[in-house]
């Protein structure tokens, strides 16, 4: 009885596919898990070349994977690496094609961090709240300027940098220095002033603004709002280069483009003399080339949709169609020919019918009518001796005399 019941129970318990198990447990997890913040060491760290950061978070018990989408990591103020411990805040999330959980970060901070990071989060929250990083406000940087401002220290390295660099690519390039403070007290207010003198001053086509690298004291001048919102209200393209690669400021977030050294900076300004000269050569051949790509993939494209199961579907639709007219003009044809059949075999059987009452056929038989003037004699007691009559045979009519 038991064996019976436990039958029954298997037989009647559902199925799922592994897509469906996978995404019952992705909507379990991701409702459950929609804001958590996970303690742990870097390990495995990618940058993807989409800009979007791998990684996986352990500690002595477990591990989980991370990702962090090129949006949100465009937006950190450090370079994570491998055996850095930090808080990764996000929701959960399941990767259905590999099965798998992972965290989708939406913000990573080393653990541990003083109240100058914190006030460096604080005041990039606000700005960012406010849209100042936006990628709709940024602007494109020239492609061949002819002035380039620059905003920095005059007895640093960052300027002697950039300049020997812009003259090694590109000598004919004009530049501009405007030396300012690039730290301590009052270096804010006048990197500010120097980008809304630039603006004034007009015919700048790309600004540089930035220093050499140091720590995160060093480098706070590029942290003010003053200095931000200069950046951000300025209608000459500017590139910030602070620091070394590793080094991030608030500043780099709301300017049109971040480089990650001085020298780096010159070389996203302007092109190298040779390079522009190995474009104007290849120039026609890649063209070429690109639209042979182009036309081999709206091809295959084409070729795709043209054998998919959609786009042949109304042709399947138009020949079922088509067979049904035909089956219904069958059946037409078949019901009218029965209805014609049916109704010559009626009009045979009247004609027949008509036919034997029809006055000549009776004559054919050996029958006469016989008439008295115009009157049809049909009784004999109409007729008297010595009436005049005719006899209508059907071949013809006698007249003859009643005696």
């Amino acid at each position: 009885m038991f064996r019976y019941i436990a039958s029954a129970i298997m037989i009647t318990q559902k199925t799922f596919t592994v897509s469906e198990l996978t995404r019952r447990i992705k909507g379990v997890l991701e409702t459950s898990f929609t804001n958590v913040s996970v303690e742990g060491e870097i390990s495995n760290f990618k940058r993807h070349s989409s800009g979007h950061l791998y990684f996986t978070l352990k500690d002595e018990g477990a591990q989980i994977s991370a990702v962090m989408w090129r949006g949100r990591a465009s937006n950190l103020f450090f370079t994570p690496q491998d055996g850095m411990k930090v808080v990764a805040s996000g929701k959960i999330t399941v990767y259905e094609p590999q099965g798998k959980y992972q965290i989708d970060v939406v913000q990573l901070q080393p653990r541990g961090i003083g109240e100058l990071q914190l006030a460096f989060e604080r005041l990039k929250q606000k700005l960012a709240d406010e849209g100042l990083f936006d990628t709709d406000h940024k602007k494109a940087l020239p492609e061949y300027p002819e002035r380039i401002g620059i905003v920095t220290s005059p007895t640093g390295a960052a300027i002697q940098d950039i300049l020997n660099i812009l003259s090694r690519r590109f000598p004919a390039v004009e530049v501009l220095l405007y030396p300012v403070k690039v730290q301590g007290e009052g270096a804010a207010k006048e990197i500010a002033e120097a980008i809304k003198d630039f603006n004034k001053l007009g015919n700048i086509d790309v600004m540089i603004i930035g220093r050499g690298g140091g720590s995160l004291e060093d480098l706070w001048a590029f942290n003010e709002e003053v200095v931000v919102r200069a950046i951000y209200d300025s209608k000459i393209p500017i590139v910030s280069a602070i620091g070394h690669e590793i080094d991030f400021t608030i500043a780099d977030f709301v300017a049109d483009l971040r480089a990650p050294t001085p020298s780096a900076a010159a070389e996203l300004v302007v092109r190298h003399q040779s390079e522009i000269i190995e474009y104007l050569r290849n120039f026609c051949y890649n063209t070429e080339q690109d639209i042979r790509n182009i036309i081999t993939s709206q091809k295959d494209r084409i070729s795709s949709l043209v054998q998919s199961y959609s786009f042949n579907r109304p042709i399947d639709l138009l020949r079922q169609y088509s067979q049904e007219v035909d089956e219904l003009n069958r059946q037409l044809h078949q019901s009218a020919m029965h209805s014609f059949t049916f109704n010559r075999q009626e009009l045979n059987s009247l004609q027949k019918r008509i036919s034997s009452v029809n006055p000549a056929s009776v004559l054919e038989r050996g029958y006469t009518i016989v008439y008295k003037g115009s009157e049809v004699a049909d009784r004999a007691k109409k007729l008297h001796s010595e009436d005049s009559i005719e006899i209508k045979f059907h071949d013809g009519k006698l007249p003859a005399k009643v005696e």
